[in-house]
């Protein structure tokens, strides 16, 4: 089957008739909620989002029904890909990945080159990997070559407007549970996308973050004990490991008024600054705990093996890379490093 590109951008095969006069188009369907997508069954296992799968292969004879047509109700990704392409191979299982991600609110839709040079050609597709998005029948965007998952995840949500996946909705919801102080069901929460996404590392550091404001240290401790090394260095779990530290060391550093009046009499005693300052962070007075450890480096950069510079990383990393403080306190440290 060929296909024409009209002058508007659309495509249809050739011969193919318009819509009758007076035809309205298919309305898109409105997207089901984040709890319709991500819902739970009576023994409390995650079940995937109705509308069968969101991953298909097709060919040249199918590319009007699985590509044009169905751009209409849902965006559409092309993944022109090779057997004997190693950057396919790289690419292929991040975008499914993704994809599946959306909970149905995008589709992928697989044309293997070699068997469909025909499509392949009439959509200049010199090159694979070669990736297009189709939107109401006409292709809006594009890349070519095995993009980083990061760079792939931005191109998704270009597509979708600015709507969230129910992962990222369920992701928002449990963090809003837990800022709450419901950690019980934001631990909850947290447990059912783990289950729908095993590898997602927000899912895994809410976990953390969720049982540790529980109070249930020891559990915390298990499910560290028990991470690869690979999940334990990746971004939102290692900021709740570090939390989860802090929280240690907060129960060994003491009384915060006991631990002032010491700074107070002994300006010096850097001991006693850096742990005043885990005790105030300890008892949420972040922004002042901050300022201790940065008091010290002021003081004494290097003492006992930049202890101080360690500790106030690892705030910054229990903290998040884009909190306000963790923003200004890096200025903060750098003025002080470079000063």
């Amino acid at each position: 089957m060929e296909f024409k590109l009209n002058p508007d951008g659309t495509m249809q095969s050739q011969g193919a008739g318009q819509p009758a006069a007076g035809e309205a188009p298919t309305a898109p369907p409105e997207a089901p909620s984040a709890q319709q997508q991500l819902y739970v069954d009576s023994a409390g296992a995650p079940q995937p989002a109705a509308g069968g799968d969101v991953i298909k292969d097709s060919d040249s004879q199918n590319f009007m029904a699985d590509v044009i047509e169905a751009s209409a109700q849902v965006p559409i990704i092309v993944d022109f890909w090779a057997p004997w392409c190693g950057p396919c191979k790289q690419l292929g299982p991040m975008l499914e990945k993704l994809v599946r991600q959306a909970g149905g609110m995008v589709r992928l839709v697989k044309i293997n080159v070699d068997e469909n040079q025909e499509i392949a050609a009439q959509l200049r597709v010199q090159s694979i990997p070669m990736v297009y998005a189709f939107k109401d029948g006409r292709p809006v965007d594009a890349f070519s070559g095995a993009l980083p998952e990061s760079q792939l995840k931005t191109f998704i949500d270009k597509l979708l407007d600015g709507a969230k996946p129910p992962l990222e909705a369920a992701l928002d919801e449990a963090q809003a549970l837990l800022d709450g102080g419901d950690a019980e069901s934001a631990a909850a929460l947290y447990r059912q996308i783990q289950a729908e996404d095993p590898g997602n590392d927000a899912a895994i550091g809410g976990v953390l973050r969720a049982t540790l404001a529980m109070g249930d240290k020891d559990t915390v401790s298990q499910i560290i004990e028990a991470l690869p090394p690979e999940v334990l260095a990746k971004a939102e779990v290692a900021a709740a490991v570090s939390a989860f530290e802090l929280s240690q060391q907060t129960e060994e550093s003491g009384d915060v008024s006991e631990l002032k009046a010491l700074v107070d009499a002994k300006p010096d005693d850097h001991q006693a600054r850096l742990d005043y300052a885990v005790a105030l962070f300890g008892n949420g007075r972040n922004e002042e705990a901050i300022d201790e450890l940065i008091e010290i480096i002021r003081q004494n950069r290097t003492w006992n093996d930049e202890a101080a510079r360690k500790q106030l990383l690892k705030m910054f990393e229990a903290l998040g890379p884009t909190h306000e403080l963790t923003v200004s306190g890096r200025r903060q440290l750098s003025s002080v490093l470079f000063s």
